[in-house]
């Protein structure tokens, strides 16, 4: 059997190029999407137009005067090929997504690829902002994979889902089966393929790019064949994408030339502190603690200058049941605050992890890891929690399941589709027993909570190969894959091992530089992304002209602030780029 089958091979030139969709400059950045002709019946095209739209979106800061466009990154149309495959790794039960873009100036003689896995569990196009953006203009083939997450959605209902194409599909034409307990609401591929896809991430990017070299095979049959040894490449990837590309550097063999990680959520196999601890953590002490005097700027912790009512229902509820002793809500903050710094929170992380609690994702991302860390079945998450269509029924609905593929971010609440607890949450603190639920699958002693931690061990990551080089890049504020759990451990950890890796550690960057256009946001923090560019630039000029590797870098850039409310157009000179 062909093991690229099935391929479904699409040409995209003119007003449907590689890169954009033909979207352009304005399209990318204008604040609605691109419309279907018929809601409940998008044709494949226009389901590709949306999903580059939300994934540019999703990603990159695009909002005027951010800087995209001007000095990092670009829009320019690159004609080419796509070629898209489900692959499936020894031993899954559910495949992954393969995209992979052959530019129509792709670099014969000097062959260059650029594999990259989706940050956070967005779909195929979850990486396309920074590699596709950087490679594709440069004549490098661009290989993706949703490493075993992404938009592939199933209505249990009604058995639909997406297939290949996108569009709504049914039975084996479905990218995702899911199996197990039948139930009644929305499978999710991250959290319901029984796989737990975090364990082999950097499987996925090895086989992502094996499959690149095949379609380069098969797109240039007279230069063939493309092997390790003929096509130079570089692995790159944001947020769960970087720590996916940072576990491919483990593997072994000469198939891989470098590394660029950023913000990368990655548990060393010394230090560090796994996701699912501190997300449950977090979830719980965050919205008390935000309550404290130090955040009292911090967006999204106050509302109209206030203490929010969540942070007050939940140091009542913690100081109610014991967790906390304080007698007041100051005294309650002032211990939530210090227990987070305890373990290793640092104030920055918190401010900035305000953002996290406002909009409940939290509770979202614990949800799902537990589910795929203890390989649930859609009709069996742990503490009670499914996924559903919110509504269920309605010709809304009908246009939301239609357009999951193109609109949906992996994870839950969104598209159309919910967190749903049992039995339904009550009183004033109503996420609460859920959360309690959650953490005590890490702090626990019983068989739910054993297969949890089992999931999660899995997950630790090995030391880069001996050789490999890699950049490494992470904001200091960042609120939800804190710097001193994730990306600066390891870096501390690899250089400590004698790996060839060089670390940037960026002052006022956060995790999220798509919410930078929200005015308090962008005057507060500084994008990552034109690091990860510069980062990219870089390794390829180490790469191909044998230039030395940047060394660490403690990078003070200056925050924008704001003049009438409004930020002022940020500029190169105040990113203090490496050089």
């Amino acid at each position: 059997m062909d093991p690229l089958e099935p391929l479904r091979v699409t040409r995209h030139a003119g007003g449907d190029d590689l890169l954009t969709a033909g979207l352009g400059e304005a399209g990318l950045r204008a604040a609605t999407p691109p419309a279907f002709a018929d809601p409940l019946a998008p044709t494949p095209a226009e389901l590709r137009r949306r999903a580059i739209w939300s994934n540019w979106r999703g990603i990159a800061d695009l909002a005027p005067g951010g800087g995209y466009g001007e000095f990092y990154g670009g829009f320019g149309a690159v004609s080419g090929t796509e070629y898209q495959t489900l692959a499936t790794l020894p031993g899954a039960r559910q495949p992954h997504r393969v995209l992979v873009q052959v530019p129509d100036g792709f670099d014969r003689e000097a062959r260059c690829l650029v594999v990259a896995a989706s940050s956070g569990s967005r779909g195929i196009y979850g990486a396309i902002a920074l590699a596709g953006a950087w490679g594709l203009p440069r004549g490098c083939a661009v290989v993706y994979t949703d490493k075993g997450a992404g938009t592939d959605y199933v209505d249990l209902a009604t058995g639909q889902g997406p297939g290949i194409d996108g569009t709504l599909a049914g039975g084996d034409a479905r990218a995702f089966a899911p199996t197990g307990a039948a139930a009644a609401g929305v499978a999710v591929k991250h959290a319901h393929s029984q796989d737990n896809p975090e364990a082999d991430w950097g499987r996925h990017v090895r086989q992502a790019a094996d499959i690149a070299l095949q379609v380069l095979d098969r797109a240039f049959p007279a230069q063939a064949p493309h092997t390790p040894a003929s096509v130079r490449t570089i692995a790159v990837g944001v947020s769960n994408g970087g720590g996916a590309v940072l576990r491919a550097a483990e593997e072994e063999g000469a198939w891989l030339d470098g590394v660029v990680a950023i913000s990368p959520n990655v548990w060393p196999g010394d230090g560090g502190r796994p996701l699912y601890d501190y997300v449950t953590e977090a979830a719980l002490l965050m919205p008390c603690a935000l309550a404290a005097p130090a955040f009292a700027d911090a967006p999204y912790a106050r509302e109209e200058g206030a203490v929010t009512a969540a942070s007050v229902a939940r140091c009542a509820s913690l100081a109610g049941r014991g967790t906390l002793s304080g007698a007041d809500l100051h005294a309650q903050a002032a211990q939530a605050h210090a227990r987070l710094r305890a373990t290793g929170w640092s104030d920055a992380a918190i401010a900035a992890g305000a953002l996290s609690s406002a909009f409940d994702l939290w509770r979202s991302v614990a949800a799902t890891y537990a589910s795929a860390y203890a390989r649930a079945p859609a009709g069996a998450m742990p503490c009670g929690f499914r996924f559903d269509m919110t509504p269920p029924a309605s010709t809304a609905a009908d246009a939301t399941r239609a357009a999951w593929w193109a609109d949906a971010s992996g994870i839950p609440p969104g598209a159309g589709v919910g967190l749903v607890e049992a039995p339904p949450p009550q009183g004033g603190d109503p996420a609460l027993p859920g959360l309690l639920c959650l953490r005590a699958l890490w702090t626990g002693d019983d068989p739910a909570a054993a297969a949890v931690r089992h999931g999660v061990a899995a997950t630790r990551a090995a030391l880069p190969r001996a050789d490999l080089p890699v950049i490494l890049v992470h904001g200091s504020d960042d609120g939800l894959i804190p710097e001193a759990f994730a990306g600066g451990a390891y870096a501390r950890w690899a250089q400590a091992n004698g790996r060839p890796l060089s670390y940037w550690r960026v002052d006022h960057a956060q995790h999220f530089d798509a919410f930078l256009g929200v005015p308090a946001l962008g005057a507060r923090y500084v994008p990552l992304m034109p690091y990860a560019y510069r980062a990219l630039d870089a390794m390829w000029a180490h790469l191909s002209a044998g230039a030395a590797l940047p060394g660490n870098a403690h990078l003070t850039p200056l925050p924008r602030g704001s003049i009438g409310g409004a930020p002022p157009p940020l500029t190169a000179e105040a990113l203090r780029l490496p050089r």
